[in-house]
């Protein structure tokens, strides 16, 4: 069978340059399976999915299947991606984050009428056993984690699963990917180069920390690794076979295990992979590391470490973000890694319930002190699935137009708690992050104006400044000026 696995544009921003990953599986397990798959992502595309589909039928090879992942701010364009498949007679099928925690939404009207079949969970085998028993022209049955209708009746699978041996899977199709256009591996800060050959890895799936604002989906509370060794070889066939000229490794706490974590490194320095930089996309844990941790990184050839610092207040840490680290735990991890020679990242979340002038204050007095070399400020979002999502509904409100009002660098809240929660407070505390981090001191305007890129992309770094430091009229978000929003709940 030939498929086209797809992934919609981000529209929010335009940042995101590095390969979804996840496709990469799916692709993998499809071609292992013996079925032809291409994958397309709007966000490096110039021309729509749409072009591919009719050339494909235009040369007497057309896609039979398409599968779309998507994230929750995501799912208007992955609605309207299926609409188009199946006004052109594919069988389509969703898949990812949203679909995970929502699955049923998307096989009720109106998007039943374009879309065939949800997958919620861990979905390559799944995936697999439906397109074979399409292909056989069998009607499926209940495959692990699937929903579809049949009729008037939903076929709902109870299952949503989680593969144990990580290691079983063949590595992602890299080789699919139009690496080329690929520039940048952390979207809302600055890339390492962003004219590198960016390729990501996936160390392990998973976390057991139950932060209040993430929901892991996907890949579950069940943190499960793979070998040193099956990393390594992927390792080396991004360096000496595709050749990577950076890496950003992706797991939610590739560090879960401090002695994995060195004994990967150690391993890279054998095989002489050390000269390829990486990077850690999406942070690690601060409690799960050491001095020698980061020096064994550095040595490996890591070039920068991110950390997921969120707040500066310890009771919101503890009480309200459920982060499983202290501030002391904080201050020493970046200690650390800057002793080791590291660029250091810090994220942090303004906004959570129970957030105040106070703690946000806080929150930029921490990221002052730390000093990362790049430091990023989100504005909370309340996505389904997560605790806090819950608890807005039960003493708040949650407003948004449509799913695509959740992205978390779209410059306004999306909730209200109650008296206390100062929506438009917690817009100018977050605007003012970006303000005093990186433009009223000295050095790090000095060290902006220094950088090449800032030039060569003018229109850019200027969009990006009236976003962060300046805003617009319609970024501000409490419900007294969004008094049209829906609820969705």
């Amino acid at each position: 069978m030939r498929i086209i696995l797809a992934s919609p544009e981000a529209k929010v921003w335009s940042e995101r340059k590095h390969i979804p990953l996840g496709l990469g599986y799916l692709a993998a397990v499809l071609r292992e399976g013996g079925h032809e798959c291409m994958i397309y992502d709007a966000a490096i595309e110039d021309v729509g999915v749409d072009y591919y589909l009719d050339r494909a039928a235009e040369a007497g090879q057309p896609f039979h299947l398409i599968g779309i992942t998507a994230t929750t701010p995501l799912m208007p364009e992955a609605w309207e991606m299926a609409q188009m498949g199946k006004a052109r007679g594919l069988t389509t099928v969703l898949g990812g984050p949203h679909l995970t925690i929502m699955p049923l939404e998307s096989v009720q009207p109106p998007h039943s009428d374009y879309v065939d079949y949800v997958f919620k969970g861990e979905a390559e085998y799944s995936f697999l056993e439906l397109v074979n028993a399409l292909e056989a022209g069998k009607e499926p049955g209940i495959i692990p984690g699937i929903h579809f209708r049949r009729g008037d009746e939903i076929v709902a699978s109870p299952e949503s699963p989680m593969i144990p041996d990580l290691d079983a899977l063949p590595f992602p199709a890299h080789d699919l990917f139009k690496i080329e256009r690929y520039t940048n591996l952390q979207p809302l800060t600055d890339g390492l180069d962003r004219h590198a050959r960016s390729f990501t890895i996936l160390t392990s799936r998973g976390c057991p920390y139950k932060c209040t604002f993430c929901s892991k989906p996907v890949t579950g509370d069940t943190w499960r690794a793979r070998s040193v060794e099956s990393v390594v070889q992927e390792w080396k066939w991004l360096v000496k076979g595709l050749g990577a000229t950076e890496i950003g490794v992706t797991d939610d706490i590739w560090n879960l295990k401090l002695p994995r974590a060195k004994e990967l490194c150690r391993r890279l320095v054998e095989e002489g992979l050390n000269t390829v930089p990486w990077t850690t996309v999406h942070g690690m844990k601060v409690n799960h590391t050491d001095l020698e941790l980061f020096q064994l990184m550095k040595a490996a050839g890591c070039k920068r470490v991110g950390f997921g610092v969120e707040n500066g207040d310890e009771q919101m840490l503890r009480n309200v973000i459920r982060k499983g680290q202290t501030l002391d735990q904080v201050r020493e991890a970046f200690k650390n890694a800057k002793a080791a020679g590291l660029q250091t990242m810090g994220f942090f979340i303004f906004g959570m319930p129970g957030d105040n002038e106070e703690t946000m204050e806080k929150t930029i007095q921490l990221a002052l002190e730390l000093d990362p070399k790049l430091a990023n400020f989100m504005l909370a979002a309340p996505f389904p699935g997560t605790v806090m999502y819950d608890q807005i509904l039960e003493g708040g409100q949650v407003f948004a137009d449509n799913w695509g009002d959740f992205a978390i660098h779209e410059q306004k809240t999306r909730f209200v708690m109650n008296e206390n929660y100062d929506a438009d407070m917690v817009v100018h505390k977050w605007r003012e992050a970006y303000r005093r981090f990186y433009l009223y001191r000295p050095e790090r305007v000095l060290e902006k104006m220094m950088m090449k890129d800032l030039w060569l992309d003018l229109p850019r770094t200027m969009n990006n400044a009236m976003r962060f430091f300046v805003g617009a009229k319609d970024q501000n978000g409490s419900t007294k000026k969004n008094d049209q929003a829906k609820v969705l709940a």
